[in-house]
């Protein structure tokens, strides 16, 4: 558990931790009459997800990651499975029971891979939620979430802030590099080849990293240069061309 909360910690500057915070603790702290939704949207493998953790874990909040194949009722029941609560058999009763935890505890609900809610036309439920609990409840999915949640208006209507995840920077890329290879110095000219290839996006970053990590550990090197990386290929997110092999 320490080492758990170590980590947390050493995620806290990171650019869209800082903006997932910052949302949430707007909408807890809004004016009366206000909105109480927020929605968190960017790209795969900014970060999304890794900041909602943190924040879960900062602000006692509860978290979901909805599943593709997902109902109603399973929902309610992963929600409530989150808040220690046995559910009820009834969905509308299973809102019901949300609502009153999250109400009495104040806490806020954060629901990761939303895009499912709105394509299998399930996020009035989480409307419901909202509106028996006003408790701040966030959105967090892909780009195209806000244009996605437009058909929706009696949702769309209640988000307070929306809130795009930005690609990492420099002083996110060095965080990452202190967190996953503090053992190890990387030369100037890989760490800015990694940078690059990396495109912003904070998983690729990661996957050079600990790439580099092995490359490392494997040669017993705790310096490690181009030379050494020779012709491995960097983790970009661009699905390598079709082989041409001969029978």
């Amino acid at each position: 558990m320490a080492e758990t909360r170590a980590l947390y910690n050493t995620l806290a500057p990171m650019r869209n931790v800082t903006a997932f915070l910052t949302l949430v603790r707007r909408l807890e702290n809004r004016g009366h009459g206000l909105p109480g939704m927020g929605c968190f949207y960017g790209p795969s493998g900014l970060g999304k997800t890794t900041a909602s953790v943190y924040v879960a874990n900062e602000e006692q909040a509860c978290v979901v990651q909805v599943k593709s194949v997902w109902t109603q009722k399973k929902l309610c029941q992963a929600i409530l499975a989150e808040l220690g609560v046995h559910p009820a058999k009834v969905i509308g009763d299973m809102v019901d029971q949300i609502a009153e935890v999250l109400a009495r505890e104040g806490v806020p609900l954060l629901i990761d891979e939303a895009d499912f809610l709105v394509k299998k036309g399930m996020i009035e439920i989480v409307r419901d939620i909202y509106e028996s609990s006003f408790v701040p409840v966030i959105l967090i999915g892909e780009e195209l979430l806000p244009q996605k949640l437009r058909k929706w208006e009696r949702v769309h209507g209640r988000i307070l802030s929306w809130v795009a995840a930005e690609p990492a920077d420099d002083d996110d890329f060095d965080l990452l590099r202190r967190i996953r290879c503090p053992e190890v110095e990387i030369d100037a000219p890989l760490l800015a080849k990694m940078r690059t290839a990396s495109g912003g996006s904070a998983r690729r970053i990661v996957e050079n990293l600990e790439l580099a990590r092995e490359i490392a550990a494997t040669r017993n090197l705790d310096r490690l240069t181009l030379e050494d990386w020779g012709r491995r290929d960097f983790f970009t997110g661009i699905t390598p061309d079709a082989r041409r092999i001969s029978a």
